[in-house]
């Protein structure tokens, strides 16, 4: 038998000395993405989990309440998790067990999706992809669209468009004292223009990231908004990327898909998820819809390269999540997923209410689980830093979302009921003294 033994030579020796050099560690000689270089110290919500756990440690008996990551609470209804676990128990049988799926998405899935989510939209299950959530599916977009467009996102805005945009190589460089990427049009969206940009005021960019119901604000779109913003898109020939994740919410007459507008299939995707209607924050389940109108500036149809991405560099949702998601889309599962957001939009009813009682300015809740408050003068993260020291209840600070979330904290209503009327007692208690 003979063994082999390779050592290193003596040049080689001397090579890896000199790249330890006086670093005292080995490196590689690969350099670091510049992209990633450019994005900003820290994620908004490892951030605020950093902070958490600080205060934990300086506060261990305390109770801390967390009305910050918008994660569900309540449990999946019933026949849904049924479901689920009927399968899961199958797939230790012959008969039951499967293996790959189709990439995007199984076809009874996406049919009940385009005749439960979009009725008489028009949308077909062949153009629907079923993927592991909304944030994911984002990024699979901004693969799709490349590093060569330019952006425009709302201001705030929920910070995964603007940090994809940056690892893509489309934002150019952070200005620090704006808080802005240079290439990166920031449509400002506040109580002077109700929440939606002045469109007459935004230069012409390839794709518009647009979240209604808008997270961190809370506020939805009116129909008459999303007419403006789909005139706007096919005026200057622009993509809208629309981010449908919390249209459940939805109380009023306001659009619950950008498709409701005419003419939005051949300018539009809309991205959606169970995450935050279902509790599918852990379970992960969403879909992208890309219209077989939409077309690039040679005419070939945008779907078609969406599917490539997708069968490139991912292997399908879990078989186990989409049999819960057909089970979200039956007529007693969704009854009981209904339920579920109806109790969340409570908690947020009772949130609004805490905080105008006070006499602060809220606002969101009625068609969100989010209600974003106003500190006027007040820095967001010291506004944070206050209400978790006094109080240990977590937040956001709104410039996490952006320079225009200056001044504002976003209050989540996923919570249990229990815990939005304690966090409720404690911030009368606070607010009542601040003022």
């Amino acid at each position: 038998m003979f063994s082999l033994c390779l050592r290193p030579s003596a040049s080689l020796k001397v090579q890896r000395e000199e790249i330890i050099g006086s670093r005292g560690y080995y490196s590689t000689r690969v350099a670091r993405n510049p992209n990633l270089e450019k994005l900003q110290t820290n994620y908004l919500f490892p951030e605020i989990l950093e902070r958490e756990l600080k205060h934990v440690e300086m506060y261990p008996n305390a109770k801390v309440i967390s009305l910050g990551i918008g994660d569900t609470t309540q449990p999946l209804p019933q026949p849904v998790a049924l479901s689920m676990s009927n399968y899961a128990r199958a797939l230790s049988t012959p008969q039951g067990y499967t293996g790959y799926g189709l990439e995007q998405g199984n076809k009874e899935l996406r049919r009940a999706i385009a005749e439960t989510i979009y009725k008489d939209l028009l949308v077909e299950e062949t153009e629907i992809f079923v993927s592991d959530g909304a944030q994911c599916d984002l990024s699979r977009v901004q693969l799709l669209l490349g590093s060569n467009v330019s952006i425009a996102v709302q201001d705030p805005s929920f910070p995964g468009y603007i940090d994809s945009s940056v690892i893509m190589g489309q934002s150019g460089d952070l200005k620090n004292d704006s808080g802005r990427y240079g290439n990166i049009k920031y449509m400002k969206c506040n109580l002077e223009n109700d929440f939606f940009p002045d469109l007459s005021k935004i230069e012409r960019t390839d794709v518009i990231f647009f979240c209604s119901p808008n997270n961190p604000t809370g506020h939805a779109a009116s129909r008459q908004q999303l007419q403006q913003l789909v005139e706007f898109a096919q005026v200057n020939g622009s993509i809208i990327v629309y981010d449908a994740a919390y249209s459940a919410y939805i109380s009023d007459s306001s659009p619950k898909s950008i498709y409701e507008i005419p003419g939005a299939r051949k300018v539009a995707i809309e991205i959606s998820s169970f995450s935050k209607t279902a509790g599918f924050t852990g379970v992960r389940l969403g879909w992208t819809v890309v219209p077989k109108e939409l077309l690039y500036l040679n005419g070939f149809p945008v779907i078609h390269d969406f599917n490539r991405i997708i069968c490139t560099s991912f292997n399908g949702a879990s078989n186990i999540a989409q049999a819960g998601g057909l089970a979200c889309l039956s007529p007693e599962g969704f009854k009981e997923v209904m339920f579920k957001v109806d109790y969340y939009k409570e908690n947020a009813r009772i949130l609004v209410e805490t905080f105008t009682s006070l006499g602060f300015r809220v606002y969101g809740g009625s068609n969100a689980p989010y209600v974003w408050v106003h500190f006027p003068g007040s820095k967001s993260w010291n506004v944070f830093n206050w209400i978790l020291d006094k109080t240990h209840i977590i937040t956001v600070p709104g410039i996490g979302f952006g320079p225009a979330g200056e001044g504002y904290i976003r209050v989540s209503a996923f919570g249990h009921r229990e815990s939005i009327l304690e966090a409720s007692k404690r911030l009368i208690t606070l607010l009542c003294h601040r003022n």
